[in-house]
């Protein structure tokens, strides 16, 4: 039997749902070398800004239990070296590439945007709404400054806008649905988690921000719930991600709701464990006779909760 793997996200098709995760892969074609780029779904650079961000002060990764900290504070080249850059490159790979944006204010992230559309190769924006390794406010707490931005973006860009949203929230379909509303033709959840280590030799945070985002295996189970949350109230698409280790780790997310997923810090502790998760799917899904990968989709939501 043959599998379709294929799938349509946002007015996109894609060869298949694995991606990867902005910040976890560099700007996407640094390795090339190690691993087939052209296998995976799609590519989603790091975080990209108006203007060159050196990042927060070194320490600013640690491992935890299960997972790892950062606080990296969106370090990249700015806009405009990208584009003259990483985003040559990135062409050709043969993969569609997601371009995550942040910004200070809303003008920084549409102008941001509109460079971006003077050049060919970006199949997607990726609004990175909910960075927590900034000093300022996360946007999309803010729900009318989420809405602002996600309009004022839509306006301008050429491409599908899709919203990474925070899992700091009590309740996760809120944002979800007011990103929606915004416009959005997708979301992203979720981003990492507020957490911090301390080192016991030192007494000091292993962080120079003292806290910073959790990641890895650790967050799964919390970031599935989200997925799951927010499917069932809004129509537009999900890309779910938040320790993604294996394929079947997809395969639950999906399961949940997400019709595409990211995979972040499982590439850091080998790139090669994309293609394996790739592998990995369509093993599990020939043997269970799924013919389309689509199927899949939010069947977990028809379970009726029993506690």
């Amino acid at each position: 039997m043959k599998l379709d793997l294929s799938i349509e996200f946002a007015g996109i098709k894609f060869k298949n749902p694995v991606f990867t995760a902005s910040g976890t892969f560099g700007y996407g074609y640094e390795l090339a070398d190690l691993m087939p780029l052209e296998r995976l779904g799609a590519i989603v650079t790091k975080t990209i800004t108006l203007e060159p961000c050196s990042g927060n002060a070194q320490p600013r990764i640690s491992e935890v239990t299960s997972g790892m900290l950062n606080t990296i504070g969106l370090q990249n080249m700015g806009v405009k070296a990208f584009v003259e850059g990483p985003l040559n490159n990135l062409r050709k790979i043969g993969s569609p590439v997601i371009v995550s944006v942040a910004g200070g204010s809303v003008n920084e992230y549409v102008e941001t945007v509109k460079i971006l559309n003077l050049y060919s190769g970006v199949s997607a924006i990726e609004l990175n709404l909910s960075c927590p390794n900034l000093k300022k406010k996360i946007v999309c707490h803010d729900l009318p400054l989420m809405q602002e931005v996600v309009k004022s973006v839509k306006k301008v860009s050429n491409v599908p806008i899709i919203t990474k949203l925070s899992p700091l929230v009590t309740d996760i379909s809120k944002l979800a649905v007011t990103a929606q509303k915004a416009g959005a033709d997708g979301i992203t959840l979720v981003n990492t988690y507020p957490a911090m280590a301390i080192n016991i030799k030192t007494f000091k945070p292993k962080l120079s921000t003292v806290k910073g985002g959790m990641s890895g295996a650790c967050i799964k189970p919390m970031s599935l719930r989200c997925v799951y949350d927010a499917y069932q109230n809004v129509n537009i698409p999900i890309l779910g991600c938040g320790g993604i280790m294996t394929g079947e780790d997809a395969i639950e997310f999906m399961l949940a709701g997400a019709t595409i997923v990211s995979v972040g810090s499982a590439s850091l502790v080998s790139p090669e464990n994309l293609i394996k998760i790739i592998d990995e799917i369509e093993r599990i899904l020939k043997e269970k006779n799924v013919k389309s990968i689509k199927e899949i989709i939010g069947a977990a939501n028809t379970v009726k909760n029993i506690c």
